[in-house]
């Protein structure tokens, strides 16, 4: 049986109604839009302690600490938030009143729409709450984006997405994928993208971390997921704003680790032909979901267990991690040209290359069109493509740029991207790691 999903003001109200949840608003940026569902559903002294929003710095840096990196839109500064007005929660309220509460403290800072629409709408929403009296706080913190063209449409899905997740933190703290899923409750398509969760404290402390990052993948809320070295999740934008990317696509359920021998080569040039610095590169191994991630299949539990694991293990090789559904290799470049990388190098197989400049896998009269939209979105910034060789199976022929076979309409197009170094043969490689396909 389906879920019951609940308007958004039948679930402000139902948490009014819920004696035991009390706690506090602090809101910055967009108004009070979450406080404003509470208080229009009706009964909200039964939740509301205090809501609060300390739109200037100066005040906010007095109540909460200046941020070093001087971005108030950030993870530091809601966790800031959350942890002191959870703790004037518990510091200021005592006697027969609150002996039976469960207090929370819900907080976002979120950048709207600007009036000249030059900025990137995007926010931190968290909660920290109890699930008994007296028991330790769990959290549960999201990174959103938010895609309407409109101010005004872009306050009311932070009111809604709010009240979504308060709600969730009393309704379902026990399942973690409902409590997901609910988040995007009473939406329109394509108004957010949720890119982050990240959660904490004894309610979820059997909860793996890459699985309800990789669950956003798979219910459309996100086209990516980051894991650093440590495996742990990491916000996209903030890992990745201006640096130097590197990236190696693989594919889902790919039997072998992979060829890092080759990919190590593919660095290395890459680093010499942008001069980047230690500081500024990122080594990134992409494992695509994307084949499993169509209309027609759901994905199981089972899915998200490899996907978790594969993760892990591609970690565990000193390597950052990108989960994706990118079926192109233009559509990872125009999420990742986002971020305002310097330089982008995507490695990838000769033979993948041979695939696409070759017209008999397209429709005849697509073929063309298909070809230059790819190749626009590809190399629309700084991108290159490095490209490492495979051995023929017939003849065990070393296949470079030089000796690919291409359709002969693609011939100029692909002769000129390789002579102005838009597909760069990698060098240096040993022969002995090249691999052989069949042909």
């Amino acid at each position: 049986m389906g879920r019951e999903i609940y308007e958004t003001k039948r679930k402000a109200l139902k948490i009014n109604l819920t004696p035991e949840f009390y706690g506090t608003f602090a809101e910055i940026g967009a108004g009070q839009e979450v406080a404003r569902n509470f208080f229009e559903a009706g009964a909200a002294s039964g939740t509301i302690a205090k809501t609060m929003s300390a739109y200037d710095m100066t005040f906010s840096d007095a109540i909460y600490g200046a941020e070093e990196s001087g971005r108030y839109v950030s993870r530091t500064r809601l966790t800031k938030m959350i942890c002191r007005e959870f703790a004037l929660l518990e510091e200021r309220l005592h006697g027969d009143k609150y002996d039976k509460r469960l207090f929370f403290a819900f907080a976002n800072t979120v950048t709207t729409l600007n009036f000249s629409k030059t900025n990137d709408p995007h926010g931190w929403i968290g909660i920290r709450f109890q699930h008994e009296v007296d028991s330790p706080p769990n959290d549960v913190i999201i990174h959103i984006r938010l895609l309407d063209s409109d101010n005004t449409l872009q306050q009311k899905v932070l009111g809604i997405i709010g009240v979504n997740l308060v709600f969730a933190a009393y309704y379902y703290r026990e399942d973690i994928q409902t409590l997901i899923e609910s988040l995007v409750d009473n939406l329109p398509t394509g108004s957010v993208e949720i890119d982050l969760v990240k959660v904490a404290g004894p309610v979820f402390e059997k909860v793996n971390e890459r699985l309800i990052n990789l669950y956003l993948i798979a219910k459309g809320f996100s086209k990516a997921a980051i894991f650093r070295v440590d495996g742990k999740a990491a916000q996209v934008k903030d890992f990745l704003y201006k640096k130097d990317i590197i990236i190696l696509r693989t594919k889902y359920r790919q039997k072998s680790l992979p060829n890092f021998d080759l990919f190590n080569s593919a660095v290395e040039q890459f680093k010499k032909n942008t001069n980047a610095t230690d500081e500024s590169l990122v080594v990134i191994i992409e494992v695509l979901m994307s084949n499993v991630l169509d209309e027609e299949v759901n994905l199981s539990d089972e899915d998200l267990e490899y996907f978790a694991k594969r993760a892990e293990e591609l970690c565990a090789t000193g390597n950052t991690i990108l989960l994706s559904n990118f079926t192109r290799s233009n559509y990872l470049a125009e999420f990742l040209n986002q971020f305002k990388p310097k330089n982008i190098g995507i490695a990838t197989n000769i033979s993948n290359l041979k695939n696409i400049f070759n017209s008999d896998n397209y429709q005849k009269e697509n073929y063309t069109n298909e070809l230059l939209s790819y190749i626009s979105g590809l190399f629309s910034k700084n991108v290159k493509l490095y490209a490492y060789p495979y051995l023929q199976g017939k003849d065990h022929a070393i296949i470079t740029t030089a000796n690919m076979p291409v359709s002969a309409d693609a011939k100029p197009l692909f002769d000129f991207l390789t002579m102005n170094k838009y597909i760069i043969d990698v060098e240096g490689f040993d022969t002995k790691d090249v691999k052989t396909l069949k042909s």
